[in-house]
């Protein structure tokens, strides 16, 4: 998870500001934690408690009302009693990174994404979204060809992994759709070759840089054997305590490396 939230902090500050330079500067004063990083906070405290996502992802998003969160999914949180939401926005991708490492099987890590994402992304393009990324993790972290990885990904949800990174980066636009943001996230890191150079790519696709990068770092965490110390120091530092505490005991409880 510290991947992912890594990713978001870094991401922060060019979010439809694309990074001109690929030596763009990973931290600064305006960096700081955005809804990828509340609501991954979020998925992980249910998952760890047994608790019930839904309940989480509202008490969470209304502790941090000014996150950046979508306005559909403000007006979700804020409703006194709504419905599912059937959004296809790519927010159930970027929060559900700590399920990956918290299940012990494939089919545990797919319902669990799905059951992650339901509560406000109901929408099937959203749904598979999520499973992917949480899929992602998990084979990740079970040391999985990179490779296989690509390929199991593009099979299983009908994602084209196999293009090449600079194509997508000259070609993206701003997209915070699950279908035109998640594949370019995925493409980032598996085109990369470390931690850094995979959030590194994920932003300067542009667009939706902090959830590009969210979903980049959290899926290169668990295949590159966690994060870089100096980028984990200058994330966690920036966090604000209720949300470190959460992350010590996902840390504690996380299932360990093959």
């Amino acid at each position: 998870m510290l991947g992912a939230i890594a990713g978001d902090i870094i991401g922060s500050v060019y979010e439809n500001v694309p990074a001109a330079r690929a030596d763009f500067p990973l931290f600064g004063p305006r960096s700081t934690p955005t809804d990828d990083s509340v609501l991954s906070v979020a998925v992980a405290e249910a998952a760890l408690s047994g608790g019930d996502y839904r309940d989480a992802l509202r008490r969470w998003a209304r502790r941090y009302p000014d996150a950046g969160y979508g306005a559909g999914f403000a007006r979700w949180v804020q409703a006194d009693d709504p419905p599912d939401g059937d959004s296809f926005g790519n927010g159930a991708a970027m929060r559900v990174s700590p399920i990956g490492w918290l299940f012990d099987d494939e089919d545990a890590v797919l319902d669990a994404a799905r059951a992650s994402a339901r509560p406000s992304h109901g929408h099937p393009d959203a749904l598979n979204a999520a499973q992917a990324v949480a899929l992602a993790v998990f084979l990740a972290r079970r040391a999985i060809a990179r490779d296989d990885l690509r390929l199991r990904l593009g099979l299983s949800f009908g994602y084209d992994l196999d293009r090449d990174y600079e194509a997508v980066r000259a070609a993206h636009r701003p997209d915070t759709s699950a279908r035109g943001s998640v594949p370019e996230a995925l493409i980032a890191f598996l085109t990369s070759c470390d931690f850094e150079d995979a959030v590194r790519r994920a932003v300067r696709l542009g667009g939706d840089a902090d959830t590009q990068a969210c979903i980049a770092g959290a899926v290169a965490e668990a295949y590159y054997g966690g994060v870089p110390t100096p980028i984990a120091t200058a994330a966690r530092e920036r966090l604000p305590d209720d949300m470190a505490a959460v992350l010590d005991r996902f840390s504690a409880h996380r299932r360990p490396m093959p």
